[in-house]
């Protein structure tokens, strides 16, 4: 069983950054891949970026390659997003999940999830 709740969304500026946390309660958490995914108004939930059990291994969409940086503190139970050069397009609500498989997760296979943190960009 895990518990996830996310924070650090809030309103920045076009090319500006933010650090999303994801913080989880369990004692299961280190069993666990932790992706972060995104939907905005009127579109469909798209994958963000995952980190393997580890840490060792990391994927992220396309979109956020090269921008975005995901991190996970095992002890802290917590997962980070470093989100640069944030773009309009990147305005979503921000949520993260736990999954036993990355690339199953990236297919919307999921086991936890969290209720999500907003992120607005002004441009």
């Amino acid at each position: 069983q895990v518990t996830l709740e996310e924070s650090g969304g809030g309103l920045v500026q076009a090319g500006g950054s933010l650090r999303l946390a994801c913080q989880a309660s369990g004692p299961s958490f280190k069993d666990y891949n932790i992706g972060w995914f995104r939907q905005a108004p009127g579109k469909e939930r798209e994958f963000v970026a995952a980190i393997s059990r580890s840490g060792a291994t990391t994927e992220y969409a396309s979109s956020v390659s090269g921008r975005f940086v995901i991190s996970r503190v095992n002890p802290l139970k917590t997962v980070y997003l470093q989100m640069n050069s944030l773009k309009s397009e990147d305005a979503a609500v921000y949520s993260c999940a736990a999954g036993t498989s990355i690339s199953h997760m990236i297919g919307g296979e999921l086991a936890y999830w969290g209720k999500g943190t907003l992120v607005t960009v002004s441009s």
